[in-house]
């Protein structure tokens, strides 16, 4: 039987990329089928291969972050090192970087040398502060632009200062704008007739982006959002609640007629039948009472209890999952949002599954993120180099 291509199959990217925006970005790519050529600092490659829980002295974030892509390493101040990457440039349809604005083009890899070699080239360029202005050449890690992009200010608790989500979002959100904007600039390639381009994503706008109606509220209103917990400002009654058992649950009552069946279901047809409880304006105008009483109905009841009342409801609501409830939900299962891998030693692991799911064209995983320059004498074959030539370029640190 014939495998089903990849919808990206046949695309060539080059990522100069470390830790998480380009990187993730790249990813997404190389797991529709891209060949994606990673390349690495021979002095100990992209930094992730070493952040958070190591496995014999390797990243277990590594190997997920860098699947499905070849690793070679090149060094960029080396003259022969940096043709070579040229030499790969030359040939690919996308580039991602996200090295601060400047230094690429110190090194004779900027936008204009690039398009001239390449001038169907599209350029997915991540940063803190974007490719002009006046931060453009200041450092931005995703908690910079989680930060300025308007994320943080809205996060914790009114009594308490900003916090941070558990994860580097801001990078991750910059990676999928960087993605799709790659995609946008090949559409437009192959639709219009058009040539290469830049995609220029800055971290703070990437966040900036999902704040929802935050600037239309503040210019009519002169409305500044504030940190509100758990809440969902102005939409009630959506919040987290803590059952009898110390388990913590997410019920989101918000619409009108899950109000009123979420209140029959706990006991309160009073208030099911409140006309000044049917429409969210009367619901949030009384948020105190409302979460007051739903506080101590869940406080009155173990988790799973909760849950089986909401749902036989129809009431959306969900425990606060931990990755624990996740490998035992059957739902995660179902869907196979776990796929088994192998790790260099043999050893089995499990790692997150590939969203979006295409139906006819799904993502895979070939193999798990490469060891260190594993595929730098493969790609360097492959453009024409011998192999004495290779160990020359090996010996001088060119590679």
């Amino acid at each position: 039987m014939t495998a089903t291509p990849k919808p990206l199959a046949g695309l060539k990217v080059v990522e100069l990329g470390t830790l998480i925006a380009g990187p993730f970005c790249s990813r997404i790519l190389a797991e529709f089928g891209a060949e994606v050529v990673k390349i690495e600092s021979p002095d100990g490659g992209d930094p992730l291969r070493k952040w958070r829980k190591l496995y014999e002295g390797t990243s277990l974030w590594w190997y997920v972050q860098a699947r499905n892509k070849r690793s070679v390493t090149a060094n960029l101040k080396h003259p022969e090192g940096l043709e070579f990457v040229r030499r790969l440039i030359a040939e690919a349809d996308i580039v991602v970087e996200n090295f601060r604005p400047g230094v690429l083009d110190k090194l004779g890899l900027g936008w204009e040398a690039l398009h001239a070699l390449n001038p169907g080239l599209v350029m997915v360029r991540l940063s803190g502060f974007g490719q002009s202005g006046p931060y453009k050449e200041q450092p931005g890690f995703g908690a910079v632009g989680e930060s300025m992009g308007g994320l943080r200010y809205v996060t914790g608790f009114p009594d308490r200062p900003p916090v941070r989500t558990g994860i580097s979002i801001g990078d991750s959100i910059a990676a999928l704008w960087g993605a799709i904007g790659a995609l946008m600039a090949l559409r437009h390639k192959e639709v219009n007739g058009g040539g290469g381009q830049v995609v220029d994503v800055a971290l703070y706008e990437a966040v900036f982006a999902m704040m929802e109606s935050l600037v239309p509220e503040c210019d009519v209103f002169g409305f500044i959002r504030e940190r509100t917990g758990n809440i969902m400002p102005g939409i009630t009654p959506s919040n987290t609640h803590t059952t009898r058992d110390g388990k913590h649950v997410t019920i989101g009552a918000n619409g009108d007629a899950i109000f009123k069946r979420f209140m029959m279901a706990i006991g309160r047809s009073d208030l099911a039948e409140d006309t000044t409880l049917a429409d969210n304006a009367g619901r949030d105008a009384r948020r105190d009472e409302i979460y007051a009483l739903i506080d101590a109905w869940c406080a009155e009841h173990d988790e799973a209890e909760v849950l089986a009342t909401l749902a036989k409801a129809e009431v959306p609501s969900s425990r606060v999952y931990s990755i624990a409830d996740m490998f035992a939900d059957p739902q995660f299962i179902a869907r196979e949002m776990f796929a088994t891998a192998q790790l260099p030693d043999g050893k089995a692991f499990r790692m997150p599954g590939i969203v979006p799911k295409l139906s006819e064209t799904p993502g895979e995983t070939h193999w798990v993120g490469p060891a260190l320059g594993e595929h730098t004498d493969a790609v360097l074959a492959a453009l024409g180099y011998d192999a004495a030539r290779i160990a020359r370029m090996r010996a001088e640190g060119a590679i």
